[in-house]
């Protein structure tokens, strides 16, 4: 009966908000359709792979999910880490990996881990998404000129004057300064759409504004430039695994690379649930469930050789500003990607991908956000330093090892804040010792303070001043006492 009146109840609740739904289901549909693509393209991929994880985010993860209004889909978050997975093992590899990193991720929902992904330091989070920002601005530029993406992330962000200098020089020669201009086009358009829009059309994303617009210039001018290539039909893209590459699932490079991508998908993703949250006053994430439906969407991604998927902040905020109430919304914008792509599949190979790239381009420097750093100064001089340290080893590498690298400071300071304990003595009277002692008074730096302690002559009168301790004052006063009793 319970379960009857939980169907009813929910079927009521659906009801009652369809028609708000439906409209915020238009407007993530609208945000998330070149997003896929262009996403897709920056991976090594093809735009229907993009497509397939957008449908499965809508579809399955939004019928799902631990966070009612979050959309899931592909993330610009992973583009350099799926970048990397394709070149080194290619595409059809890309979908075991991704398989096994739902099937890590589905292990943690189940087990209830989905909390323990929130406690990523807040300097590896910003500095990996500045890290990331970085890598997608400067291989997405060049993807803007109809060129491909030079190498890592520092030979395409030092190449970059050399492409606009070549670009400039070669003007009536090639597509590569049409191309640009294209481009550029986009991007101000972008930049400008907030302020000269209406006030009925602002709910129109300017990214759908900016693709539409360029594809239209292309089209009606003939620009000679590259466009998107999309087959008739989504299941000549769908890639099942091939048994020969199942049977490498357990080569140790194999699995790094899907924990990984779990780890890294699962820290955006719940992150990006826990910004949800703060956006509206409706039901609060289920953590571990989100994880779990993560883990089940990204293991159907990986089975039809598509991207990974995570919840994605930019169409979840669209969602949640366009007046999503429930999870209808995200997986009705599932069901228009399914219903666009199977009926207009035509209208797609018209946007030029230098319009796509530029889509990046904007949102890679909206990532890098190096302003957050402001906000990590009152957290002290080391939390910065583990931010610049994650950015740069992120640039100079990959994204996996800046990010563990920057667990690992984050990792190393802790232990060092538990451990360290200063102890400043004085004797402002001949009969009166004082102790000031800082840091964190744990059983780790008892062997420190009761060395220091023992020192005192026992004829001394010993005042402590525990006020800049940032660790349990009461239990050392206690303890202090007791070492006092005894020296």
């Amino acid at each position: 009966m319970t379960s009857l009146a939980q169907l009813r109840s929910f079927a009521i609740d659906y009801r009652e908000n369809l028609p708000k739904d439906f409209l915020a289901s238009i407007v993530v549909f609208l945000v998330a359709l070149p997003l896929c693509m262009g996403i897709a393209i920056a991976s090594g991929a093809p735009p229907a792979a993009g497509l397939i994880t957008g449908i499965v985010g809508g579809l399955v993860v939004g019928s799902l999910a631990g966070c009612p209004l979050q959309v899931s889909g592909p993330a610009a978050g992973l583009t350099v880490i799926v970048w990397e997975i394709v070149q080194e093992h290619g595409l059809g590899m890309l979908g075991v990996i991704v398989l096994l990193a739902g099937l890590i991720q589905l292990a943690a929902g189940v087990l209830k881990l989905g909390q323990w992904f929130r406690a990523v330091s807040p300097a590896v989070i910003n500095g990996m998404l500045s890290g990331i920002g970085v890598l997608i601005f400067s291989s997405q530029f060049h993807v803007m000129l109809d060129h491909k993406p030079k190498g890592n992330g520092i030979t395409n962000l030092l190449s970059i004057p050399q492409a606009v200098w070549d670009c400039l020089q070669q003007i009536g020669v090639g597509s590569a300064h049409v191309a640009g201009c294209v481009g550029l086009l986009t991007i101000t358009i972008l930049v400008i759409w907030a302020s000269i829009a209406p006030k009925k059309l602002k709910l129109i994303p300017a990214a759908l504004v900016a693709v539409v617009f360029a594809t239209l210039v292309t089209f009606l001018f003939h620009l000679d430039i590259k466009t998107i290539s999309l087959p008739d039909s989504l299941l000549t893209v769908v890639q099942l695994p091939k048994p020969e590459l199942l049977g490498r699932a357990f080569e140790w490079k194999i699995l790094l690379e899907a924990i990984g991508l779990a780890l890294i998908a699962s820290a955006e993703t719940l992150l990006t649930a826990s910004a949800v949250d703060r956006m509206h006053l409706g039901q609060r994430t289920k953590y571990d469930r989100e994880l779990a439906a993560q883990g089940i969407g990204n293991i159907i991604c990986g089975a039809l050789g598509a991207l990974p998927l995570t919840g994605v902040i930019v169409r979840s905020g669209a969602n949640v500003q366009a007046g999503a109430r429930t999870r209808g919304s995200a997986i009705l914008h599932g069901v228009w990607l399914l219903l666009f792509v199977v009926l207009l599949p035509f209208v797609l190979r018209l946007i030029p991908t230098a319009c796509l790239a530029a889509l990046l381009v904007y949102t890679g420097y909206k990532l890098t956000n190096f302003t957050v750093v402001k906000t990590l100064r009152p957290y002290g001089r080391t939390e910065v330093a583990i931010y610049a340290i994650t950015v740069g080893t992120i640039v100079a590498t990959d994204l996996l090892t800046g990010v563990v690298l920057g667990m690992a400071l984050t990792t190393a300071k802790l232990i060092y804040r538990i451990c360290h304990l200063d102890i400043r003595i004085e004797t402002p009277e001949a009969s009166r010792t004082v102790f000031h002692i800082n840091g964190a008074a744990t059983f780790l730096s008892l062997p420190k303070l009761a060395a220091a302690l023992e020192n005192v002559p026992g004829d001394k009168e010993l005042h402590i001043h525990f006020e800049e301790l940032n660790y349990d004052r009461s239990r050392l006063s206690r303890s202090a006492d007791e070492l006092g009793s005894t020296t």
